[in-house]
């Protein structure tokens, strides 16, 4: 089966094996980590301070791991599953609505707190079943090519949610890189924390 890929250099057709991880390997442990910081921003016992940057970092990832998803697995997914194009068709839908609520939150005492976690699990449990049948269909070449792209948009992504900005290519691909600029200028400006790896304790 082919998936859609970006243009890139042409590579050998026997036996090549590009350097990599699978974009489905990628977005499982992604989805392990938002999972584990949505149930640390409820936890009742977590410091203010903690929580803040818990929320921060949450945000932050979020924006990233959706941005690269709706560049790079949800139309690989449409392509190599046609039967499943309303299921992609919903998680965009259900992106956009869960950016909305994060760009709502006034902050870590907001009681939308919760309702948002919630809507994190929501989407790591709805995109699941998607993640394991492309694994079905696609190579694991294609898959390593596709999360090379991925960890290439996520970097360039925006960390703060944008629900307004296009949510399909080619013209996410395009906008969603320049307001990944602004982001990172404010963050810098603010100190805001962003990274997983700049919380005490980040998930695995």
């Amino acid at each position: 089966m082919t998936v859609p890929l970006p243009p890139l250099p042409p590579v050998p057709e026997e036996g090549y094996r590009p350097g990599g991880r699978s974009l489905v390997d990628i977005v499982e442990r992604e989805h392990r980590q938002l999972r584990d910081l949505s149930y640390r921003m409820t936890d009742p016992g977590i410091a203010p301070e903690r929580l803040r940057e818990a929320v921060e970092v949450l945000t932050a990832a979020l924006s990233r791991h959706l941005s690269a998803e709706e560049q790079y697995l949800f139309p690989a997914a449409r392509a190599a599953l046609p039967d499943r194009s309303g299921q992609v068709d919903r998680e965009i839908a259900a992106d956009a609505d869960l950016l909305t609520a994060l760009q709502a939150l006034t902050g870590p005492a907001d009681p939308a707190l919760a309702a948002v976690a919630d809507r994190v699990r929501r989407h790591v449990d709805a995109v699941a079943p998607l993640l394991a049948a492309l694994r079905e269909v696609a190579t694991e070449a294609e898959l390593i090519r596709l999360g090379n792209r991925w960890e290439i948009a996520e970097e360039a992504a925006p960390t703060r949610p944008h629900p307004g900005a296009p949510g399909t290519p080619p013209w996410n691909r395009v906008v969603e890189p320049a307001l990944g600029v602004v982001d990172k200028v404010r963050d810098a400006v603010t100190g805001r924390p962003t990274y997983l790896s700049d919380l005490d304790q980040p998930p695995a």
